[in-house]
């Protein structure tokens, strides 16, 4: 089971959701409030178990209704997925892998950890 760790930054509040080997493998964004984070995690349980897979990496890539997790490269070439929820928004973002394997894996990982994840805060 994985859990999401609220940490408190010089600007607000995000979660990590961590992995049973420690591995971060999901990140929010910065919320203004703790009640806006919780908001942020219980998005993340909501769809991601439910969400597809649109692979923006593929040429001509069938474009999904949300929520979703969309595939893609960055600027230094690393596959990444962000989830998105049925609003649009996106609620969580991953690591850069070198393989889209990792990446999908990652995904995957993410599907199984949230759904009883518990809430943490960061010590």
């Amino acid at each position: 089971m994985g859990k999401f760790i609220k940490k408190t930054t010089a600007t607000g509040v995000k979660f990590d959701l961590v992995a049973n080997n420690g591995e971060v493998i999901a990140t929010s964004e910065v919320y203004t409030s703790p009640a806006s984070c919780k908001k942020g995690i219980a998005s993340v349980i909501k769809n991601a178990p439910i969400a597809n897979v649109e692979d923006q990496t593929e040429e001509g890539f069938a474009k999904l209704l949300n929520p979703k997790f969309e595939v893609y490269t960055d600027k230094a070439g690393e596959y990444r997925f962000r989830l998105t929820a049925r609003n649009g928004k996106t609620i969580a973002v991953s690591e850069g892998y070198k393989a889209k394997n990792s990446c999908m894996n990652g995904i995957e990982s993410v599907r199984k950890n949230a759904a009883d994840a518990k809430i943490v805060d960061a010590e």
